[in-house]
């Protein structure tokens, strides 16, 4: 596989008002730092609109554009994994199909790229998004600080760039549910960020809540054992909360304050216990569940369909493979 200067990948899912506006301001600033040098990698993730036809059509005109076809919806992280495998560049920009992350940055990311930098990442210092989303992702972000066992980069989303060795240290990591972000900034080298306040979306429908819950979930399971920790605290207070409630109860009931049924306070203390241990195996379960789907080893993803245009040298219409 030729290398070429720059990749840019990008993981939709039923994307097909954006579509077209995307690729063409993705390729005027890739253009303008990397000339006719660069490609950019469209991975459909199962989209249920029109985004595949979509992208087909623009991989058709287009023969810096690759569109890669997933069996099915895999989701995000995963659709993201794709595109690293598949795509060429020395230097790789990931970016959602939103828009909310404006492609324009480009020139500056890849300028800070040559000052010797194997990460860019983009970090939001704004965002034009409900007061919901904005506290649900500052809180998210507070707790990774302080739980996870990766360097901290603040409210820095999948968009940043690339060196060609992160990428290639990304693709031989086994992980199965995968946390890009953290397993980047667990990469180490040198990661520097630049910040811009992240627009809303205009078109389309951005993750759920449930979603995006799911992805903090893997995030804290992939990154922190403190959850872990948590459950076993948890268990020494409570054993220690009933221990003293047992000798106050007993000496209440020697000095003639108290007058309990044997029974309640009995069906008290084996609900109480009970709720702590369902919680304690319930964090277990997350991390055996992980392992367990780790030892399966499936492959991360399935790709149906590879649609390029020819090459100038070739007939009429898009090849795939």
């Amino acid at each position: 596989m030729s290398s070429l200067a720059l990749s840019v990948v990008v993981p939709c899912y039923n994307e097909e008002a954006c579509l077209a506006e995307l690729h063409v301001r993705i390729a005027r600033a890739a253009s303008l730092v990397a000339g006719d040098d660069y490609e950019i990698v469209l991975v459909n993730d199962g989209s249920r609109d029109r985004s595949w036809e979509i992208m087909r059509a623009l991989a058709a005109t287009d023969p810096r554009l690759v569109a890669v076809n997933l069996s099915r919806n895999h989701g995000h992280q995963l659709a993201l994994t794709a595109g690293l495998d598949l795509c060429s560049g020395e230097r790789v920009l990931i970016i959602d199909a939103d828009l909310q992350d404006p492609p324009e940055l480009i020139p500056e990311m890849l300028e800070k790229a040559q000052a010797g930098a194997d990460v860019v990442y983009a970090r939001r210092i704004g965002r034009d998004e409900s007061w919901v989303k904005r506290m649900l992702a500052t809180a998210f972000y507070e707790l990774m600080q302080r739980l996870a066992r990766v360097p901290y980069q603040g409210q820095a989303g999948d968009f940043r760039l690339l060196s060609r060795r992160v990428v290639d240290t990304l693709r031989e990591m086994p992980e199965r549910r995968r946390f890009l972000r953290g397993m980047v900034a667990w990469v180490g080298y040198e990661q520097v960020p630049i910040e811009y306040r992240r627009a809303g979306r205009t078109t389309g429908r951005g993750a759920s809540y449930h979603q995006l819950f799911r992805l903090a979930a893997e995030a804290f399971a992939s990154f922190s054992d403190v959850p872990l920790a948590l459950s076993a605290y948890a268990g020494l207070v409570t054993a220690a909360v009933a221990t003293i409630a047992a000798a106050v109860i007993l000496l209440a009931t020697i000095a003639g304050w108290l007058t309990a049924s044997l029974g309640v306070w009995t069906l008290v203390v084996v609900l109480f216990l009970g709720g702590v241990q369902l919680i304690s195996v319930g964090i277990l379960g997350r991390y055996l569940a992980r392992v367990h789907e780790q030892t399966l080893r499936r492959p991360l993803y399935l790709v149906d369909r590879v649609v390029t245009s020819p090459q100038p040298s070739g007939t009429g219409g898009a090849s795939s493979r």
